[in-house]
């Protein structure tokens, strides 16, 4: 068997951890036949809530799993780790402004950053969760001088997933039959989710999505809204931000990093935007088409992009380097 890798998750006592770990432990992520030690970071308040956490794993009695340990200790959390899913941030409280948050959440990830630096291994997969999650990623990479900038990606994936299911549903086909489509930008509410380059089999035919959905209102109007909004829709219906669809696309993503994209597929991940070909300013994280292979990432380039795409992907831009600029001034005090 395999020697077990170190997978670090972040924020592990908190419910998108809750429903992500049991899908890492039982091979779902980093493949059946490779044995995992888990590590699971939190904060000191948390840390008797992660021992409940701790006991269901073992009670799982997984076979892949073969070991867990809670810490609320960056040097002991990021020891020579394999993978980094770095779901904790500081949430939004009522009342705070955007600023706030960044302030809080630069502080965090200027230290985990700091310590991927110090303690984990060079070539260590880093995916950020917590939101802001574009900046924060950027953040912690900045803070990482020594671990390789393509190491570092934001969670985008469930955007994708989001934007996928609207279409198969609209197409009454299952959403495997979907695929290709495109969240460019920031993971807020001025991501543009994209289906001009999406393709829908219909019946064994593979149909441009446009040309499948034949609602160009829809497709430009209501479909784009949904899948911006869909996170405050889903909260304000559980009274809980998405975590079942959280953990689920982080699977993905570091699955897809891990084992690879399908030939002539693409998914959207957060990544560094140096060398696009979409004029996207360089020194950002920003949602791409991408392409996975030996688990390096290759932004799909050279996708046609008309007046419409090119002002929503611009727009997202624009709040992306405002945030961008509002944090480095941050991390410089």
């Amino acid at each position: 068997m395999a020697e077990p890798i170190r997978v670090l998750v972040t924020g592990a006592a908190g419910q998108i951890a809750y429903s992500l770990l049991y899908s890492i432990a039982k091979g779902d992520v980093f493949g059946k036949d490779q044995p995992i030690i888990l590590i699971l970071l939190d904060i000191p308040p948390m840390l008797p809530v992660l021992d409940g956490v701790v006991m269901e794993l073992q009670d799982c009695a997984l076979p892949l799993l073969k070991e867990v340990i809670p810490t609320d200790k960056v040097e002991v959390a990021f020891k020579d780790i394999d993978a980094a899913i770095l779901v904790g941030s500081m949430p939004r409280k009522e009342g705070m402004e955007r600023k706030d948050l960044l302030k809080a959440n630069v502080a965090i990830f200027k230290t985990q950053g700091a310590a991927l630096d110090k303690y984990a291994k060079k070539t260590v997969k880093v995916l950020v969760v917590g939101n802001p999650a574009n900046t924060n990623c950027l953040i912690a990479s900045k803070s990482a001088p020594s671990i390789p900038k393509e190491n570092f990606s934001c969670l985008t994936r469930l955007d994708h997933n989001r934007a996928c299911s609207q279409v198969a549903m609209r197409c009454g086909v299952s959403s495997d039959q979907v695929k290709n489509v495109i969240i460019w930008g920031n993971h807020s509410s001025t991501q543009y989710p994209d289906v001009h380059h999406a393709k829908v089999n219909l019946q064994g035919a593979e149909t441009e999505a446009y040309q499948a959905i034949k609602d160009d209102a829809w497709l430009r109007g209501d479909f784009i809204s949904t899948v911006q909004q869909r996170g405050a829709a889903v909260i304000k219906a559980r009274k809980l931000s998405s975590a079942m669809s959280a953990a689920k696309a982080i699977c993905d993503h570091m699955r897809d990093i891990w084992f690879g994209t399908k030939e002539g597929e693409f998914v959207s991940m957060g990544v560094y935007a140096s060398g696009n070909s979409y004029n996207i300013p360089e020194d950002l994280i920003y949602s791409f088409p991408v392409q996975i292979k030996n688990s390096t990432w290759k932004v799909v380039d050279g996708l046609p992009v008309n007046d419409f795409s090119r002002a929503k992907m611009d727009a997202t831009a624009a709040e992306l380097v405002e945030e961008r600029d509002t944090a480095l001034d941050f991390l410089s005090q």
